[in-house]
């Protein structure tokens, strides 16, 4: 880890700051330090967007001055936006950290994912990539950035959430965490999901940035964009979803609350082009990041619940 790094890491320290921010990172701290001192063979999951950010620097905070004692992993469509993957790589080169890649793709060669077009969304797909990659490595606890905040299914999550030996997760089936007492044991096959996040909301995760100095990928901040109106969302022009008959192409100013695969995830209108004007527009916001951008949630009422059973992140 070079010394610009090491800096930032020690300007952004709990002993400096106070307040509500200081308290949720001591939290995520600790739970970061539960995972690495309970659990056998644990990965951070990291898909170069703003929460996997902000979850990246925690893990930074609560090992430092060593490295992660775990690798970083990515589930990649091979639908990403680059820039992110630009981003993805620049910070692991910067940091040091460990990386592992697995590619939707490759699933599709073995044949454990099909599509009914090269054109579908696979962000449900990822589900069977991220469960061959935990047969594969034997992964037990899998930590995430997901918030509570973000969708009703997210919010019934325990902050250790079990998963049986097929990935799967019951709601009505997790473990009590009376007194933030956690049980991460588990049985060879099953493994946890553990989610430091889980008090967060999507305001806090700005302000922690705007505190740490954070870098993201450009998409979050304003740029003029292609897009289409459709189903109440501003559905991004790409070489996936290029404009159908009758359909209009207006160029906005837009800006990205979330970074997922770029055949569901779509921008909202803002001149917002700096972290404290994102800081505002997210307090006037009516809508969830998830509500307003993905095209996938839209799909039924209990869609992320339903993918969630089957082993989605």
């Amino acid at each position: 880890m070079n010394d610009a790094v090491n800096e930032r890491i020690l300007a952004g320290s709990p002993t400096r700051a106070r307040g509500h921010l200081h308290w949720l990172e001591a939290e995520a701290v600790f739970i970061l330090r539960e995972v690495a001192a309970e659990c056998a063979n644990p990965v951070l999951l990291f898909s170069g967007g703003k929460d996997s950010v902000a979850l990246f620097r925690l893990a930074q905070k609560a090992f430092y001055p060593g490295s992660l004692p775990f690798p970083l992993l990515h589930i990649d469509t091979g639908h990403n936006f680059p820039e992110v993957l630009e981003f993805r790589d620049a910070l692991v080169r910067e940091t040091g950290a460990r990386l592992i890649v697995r590619s939707v793709e490759d699933s599709i060669r073995r044949g454990t994912v099909r599509l009914r077009s090269e054109h579908e969304s696979r962000n449900a797909a990822q589900t069977v990539t991220l469960l061959e990659a935990i047969r594969e490595f034997g992964f037990d606890a899998l930590i995430g950035g997901a918030r509570r905040d973000e969708e009703k299914a997210r919010a019934k999550e325990r902050v250790f959430s079990f998963r049986d030996r097929f990935g799967q997760w019951d709601p009505k089936g997790q473990r009590p965490e009376l007194w933030t007492l956690y049980n991460p044991r588990v049985l060879e096959g099953e493994h946890m999901r553990v989610f430091p996040l889980s008090d967060w909301t999507e305001l806090d995760v700005w302000q922690y940035i705007a505190r740490e100095g954070l870098a993201l990928p450009r998409l979050y901040f304003a740029h003029r964009r292609p897009v289409i109106r459709h189903r109440g969302l501003l559905v991004p022009v790409t070489p996936l979803r290029p404009p159908q008959d009758g359909e209009v192409v207006e160029e906005l100013s837009v800006r990205f609350r979330t970074v997922g695969d770029m055949s569901c995830t779509c921008p909202v209108e803002s001149t917002a082009r700096t972290v404290e004007e994102i800081i505002e527009e997210t307090r006037r916001a009516a809508v969830t990041e998830r509500g307003a951008t993905r095209l996938d949630d839209h799909t039924a009422e209990a869609s992320m619940e339903r993918r969630k059973r089957e082993g989605y992140f």
